[in-house]
C-alpha cells in the first residue's frame, strides 16, 4: 500500500491541475466573451469623444428611427457575425484605440479630413464580404418588392439580376457621404493619364472632357467650337500633337448650333460657331414618325489635340459610373439608368446637382453617361455597338 501511495497522490495532483486548467480557461473564456460584447455595444461605440459627429449622423438615419420602430445598432453593421470575420475585426479596433489616444479625429475639421478614408475602408470591407452584414437583417428572398417603391421595386430585381450587393447602392444608408470631389478628380487624372497611352494607330478615339477643336492643324487660330465629352471621333490623319477627324451627329432642322449623338435624343456632341457651320455635311434627313419633326444627319471634320482623346470608351463610363456610384447614393439607392430616358435625364442631373460637390465638367460627363445608356437609348446602343 506504501508504495502506491506516491502515484495515487501525483494523479491526484494531475486532476486538480487540469481542474483548476479547465475553471481558468472558462474564466478567461467568460471575461473574453464579456469584453467583446461590452465593447461592441452602441454606449461603447460612441463614448468617445470623437464618435460624436457619427452619431449625430447615425440618429438621423432611418436606421436609428423609422416606422416600424426596428434600430439597427453600431455593431449590426460594422462587426461581422462570422467568427473568424468577428475576431479580425475586434483585433484591428485596436488602431481606432489608437487613433483616439493619439486625437487622429478628436476635432470636426480632423473629422472632415479622414472621412472619405475611412467611408471607403468601410466599402470595402463590405464589398469583399458580400455586405454580409446588411444580410443578417435584410435578404432578397424576404423581400416584398412588390409592396416597395417603385424605385426600389424597380432596382432590386436588377440587382438580384446582377448579383449586386448591398453597399454598391446604399453607401450613404446609415452616415452623410464624405466629399466626393477628389474621387472625380482623381478618376479625371487616370482618364488623362489612360489617353497619355492610347495607341499612335487607334482609328477611332473618344473625348474624355469638354474640349475645343479647330477646322485645321493651326491651334493659334480661334477654336471653331467645343467637343462634350464621350464624343466619337474617326481618325483621318494625324500630325504633331493633332488629330484630324470626322464627326458624325444629328441636327434637328433649323438647329445648326449643336450637333447631337442620336436622332431625337437631346444628348450633345458639338457646339459650332458660325465658321464651323458652314463646313457641315448634310448625308441624310428623315422626318420622325411620332413628332413630324425632319432631323439630319450630318458630319464635319475636325482637328482635335490628341492628349484628351481615348480608344476606350468604357474607360469614360466606368469613371463616370464611379461618380454617379459615389455622390448619388447618400439620398436614395442608386438609380438605374433605364429609369429614365436620354432627356429626361437632363433635367434628373441638373436637379440633383446641387446636392453633389461635382463640377460643371463632372457633371457633363456624368449627363453623358446616363443619358447613353438610358431607356430610349438601347436600340441605338445595339446598332452601335
Amino acid at each position: 500500500m506504501s508504495k502506491q501511495t506516491p502515484f495515487r497522490a501525483r494523479r491526484w495532483g494531475w486532476l486538480w491541475v487540469l481542474l483548476a486548467g479547465l475553471l481558468l480557461g472558462a474564466a478567461l473564456l467568460a471575461g473574453t466573451a464579456t469584453v467583446m460584447h461590452k465593447t461592441s455595444d452602441t454606449e461603447f461605440c460612441v463614448s468617445c469623444h470623437s464618435m460624436q459627429q457619427p452619431l449625430a449622423e447615425y440618429q438621423g438615419s432611418i436606421h436609428f428611427q423609422n416606422t416600424k420602430g426596428i434600430r439597427a445598432e453600431c455593431a449590426d453593421c460594422h462587426v461581422p457575425h462570422q467568427p473568424v470575420s468577428y475576431l479580425k475585426t475586434k483585433v484591428m479596433a485596436l488602431k481606432d484605440v489608437w487613433g483616439e489616444m493619439t486625437g487622429k479625429i478628436d476635432t470636426p475639421e480632423k473629422y472632415e479630413a479622414h472621412k472619405l478614408e475611412m467611408a471607403q475602408s468601410v466599402w470595402k470591407t463590405l464589398k469583399d464580404s458580400d455586405s454580409a452584414t446588411c444580410r443578417s437583417c435584410h435578404s432578397f428572398e424576404a423581400m416584398d418588392v412588390l409592396a416597395q417603391r417603385p424605385e426600389a421595386r424597380q432596382q432590386h430585381p436588377v440587382a438580384i439580376k446582377n448579383g449586386e450587393t448591398c453597399i454598391d447602392c446604399h453607401k450613404g444608408v446609415a452616415h452623410m457621404l464624405p466629399d466626393m470631389s477628389s474621387l472625380a478628380a482623381a478618376g479625371a487624372g487616370e482618364l488623362t493619364r489612360a489617353a497619355a497611352l492610347t495607341p499612335g494607330n487607334a482609328t477611332t478615339l473618344y473625348a474624355i472632357s469638354t474640349q475645343p477643336f479647330w477646322l485645321s492643324a493651326d491651334v493659334k487660330q480661334h477654336n471653331a467650337g467645343s467637343l462634350m465629352p464621350s464624343t466619337e471621333l474617326k481618325v483621318v490623319n494625324r500630325e504633331g500633337d493633332m488629330v484630324e477627324a470626322d464627326i458624325q451627329g444629328w441636327q434637328q432642322d433649323g438647329v445648326s448650333e449643336v450637333f447631337y449623338a442620336a436622332q431625337g435624343k437631346r444628348i450633345l456632341s458639338l457646339l459650332l460657331d458660325e465658321q464651323a457651320r458652314a463646313q457641315i455635311k448634310t448625308l441624310s434627313t428623315v422626318t420622325d414618325a411620332d413628332t413630324g419633326l425632319i432631323w439630319h444627319s450630318v458630319a464635319l471634320r475636325v482637328w482635335v489635340p490628341k492628349a484628351q482623346l481615348i480608344d476606350d470608351k468604357e474607360k469614360i463610363w466606368h469613371y463616370a459610373a464611379d461618380m454617379m456610384s459615389a455622390n448619388c447614393t447618400g439620398c436614395h439607392g442608386l438609380t438605374a439608368l433605364d429609369r429614365f430616358n436620354a432627356n429626361q435625364w437632363i433635367g434628373v442631373v441638373k436637379g440633383m446637382a446641387p446636392r453633389t460637390s461635382l463640377t460643371q465638367e463632372q457633371l457633363r460627363v456624368l449627363t453623358q453617361y446616363a443619358q447613353q445608356h438610358a431607356s430610349d437609348m438601347k436600340t441605338q446602343n445595339k446598332a452601335n455597338p
